[in-house]
């Protein structure tokens, strides 16, 4: 069975987007495969450093909240991300 990053990376996306606080910034816990891919996408600023937090860009804040809005994502998958609610 091959691995479909496209819907990790989705999965990986609204998760971070659960974990956001100071407006753009994530709890970076999650896979560095899938955050490098986020990063290489325009998603995510480089996860590669001390903080425990990584920033979204623009693109990636546009991305997760048109996909919580219309309940897909920008990209036609079968990928649905409930209405997300990140903590505060």
């Amino acid at each position: 069975m091959e691995i479909d990053t496209e819907k990790i990376d989705e999965a990986v996306l609204a998760l971070l987007y659960l974990t956001l606080h100071d407006d753009v910034r994530a709890w970076k816990s999650v896979d560095w495969d899938a955050m490098n891919r986020l990063y290489a996408k325009g998603f995510i600023e480089n996860p590669v450093g001390k903080a425990k937090s990584v920033v979204f860009t623009e693109r990636g804040l546009r991305e997760v909240q048109s996909a919580c809005s219309s309940g897909t994502s920008s990209r036609a998958s079968e990928s649905q991300y409930s209405c997300l609610t990140p903590i505060v």
